[in-house]
């Protein structure tokens, strides 16, 4: 009766073990009506859940941020909501992704789902839809999400997933390098920067460009900088103090004037203000601070490019139960 019950653990283990390695990146080809058998009803579920829980208050820009730190990293697979356990890392627990919040919000959205349509639709989808519904609540365009994304089992470590996140003080060149090492060009990372239209920077990421101090120097109007410092002492001021809107005209309209904030030498980050620096998108930022309408032609396109780069091939995936962990 032992032997059987241990050769039946062990064909269970074995089955567990195939399907991982059946279930791999890049295994599945992505399509708007993914679920419309197994779960009809996914975007309805999503943007109920968003529209309830989030409307267009500031934890839409969460939500959207969160999208962009996930797929920067191995990926749109969901990794950066996978908690540490004793065997793997976390990247909520890198320096870029401290102050990621949003996790709550896609938690609901998949326990609404595990109600709905148990074990079909994966947490990286749910991510790809909520960014979605996010931009549209703050008044953005709207477009199709191609779906069937799979998670990962297993997170980046945290020298990666900082190595692979944009900084605060990139250059344009180094700017344009990680965009098109994930297959998007200088159009793209230049529309896909338009998300800094809503949102805000804690005061340590934005101090060196305020008070000069920075490596990285590009032109700041006067006014602006003074502004800024008195929210943002020289010294000190980590974590949420001295936080400060991208965009300071609308900082929750999901529009275009993050761009004119640009032209006019007002871009809170450095990465924010290389855009219009003298280098070989000025041109594109001159027209998306004049042509909103473009501006969200081509970020909604940036968009789903972005969501579609997919994990590492060979990478086990699966459709998590519950987003912060794997399954076993």
């Amino acid at each position: 009766m032992m032997a059987s019950s241990r050769s039946s653990s062990w064909v269970a283990l074995a089955l567990l073990l195939f399907v991982a390695l059946m279930n791999t990146a890049n295994a599945d080809h992505l399509s708007a009506g993914y679920y419309a058998k197994t779960c009809p009803n996914v975007e309805r579920v999503v943007s109920s859940v968003m529209a309830n829980r989030v409307g267009g208050g500031r934890m839409a820009p969460a939500v959207l941020r969160l999208f962009f730190h996930d797929c920067f990293v191995n990926g749109c697979d969901a990794s950066v909501l996978l908690d540490a356990t004793p065997f793997s890392e976390s990247e909520k627990d890198t320096e870029p992704n401290a102050s990621l919040t949003g996790f709550t919000v896609i938690d609901e959205i998949k326990a609404a789902l595990e109600r709905d349509c148990p074990a079909t639709v994966s947490c990286a989808d749910v991510l790809a839809l909520a960014s979605r519904d996010a931009v549209a609540l703050l008044g953005g365009p709207t477009w199709n999400v191609p779906l069937g994304r799979k998670d990962s089992r297993f997170a980046a470590d945290k020298e990666f997933t900082t190595q692979h996140l944009p900084s605060p003080n990139d250059n344009l060149g180094e700017l344009i390098k990680m965009f098109g090492d994930l297959g998007l060009d200088a159009r793209d990372m230049t529309a896909l920067s338009g998300a800094h239209t809503v949102g805000m920077s804690n005061c340590e990421h934005y101090r060196g460009r305020v008070y000069g101090t920075s490596d990285t120097k590009y032109n700041i109007d006067p006014s602006f900088a003074e502004a800024r410092r008195q929210m943002c002492p020289p010294q000190g001021s980590y974590g949420d103090a001295g936080k400060a809107p991208f965009d300071v005209q609308t900082p929750r309209k999901f529009d275009n004037a993050y761009y004119r904030d640009l032209i006019a030498h007002q871009g809170l980050l450095n990465s924010d203000q290389a855009l219009y620096s003298g280098g070989g998108v000025d041109s594109l930022v001159m027209r998306y601070g004049a042509d909103g309408d473009a501006f969200g032609r081509d970020f909604a396109k940036a968009m789903v490019k972005m969501g579609n780069i997919p994990p590492p091939m060979g990478m086990p995936t699966e459709v998590r139960l519950h987003c912060s962990k794997a399954n076993y």
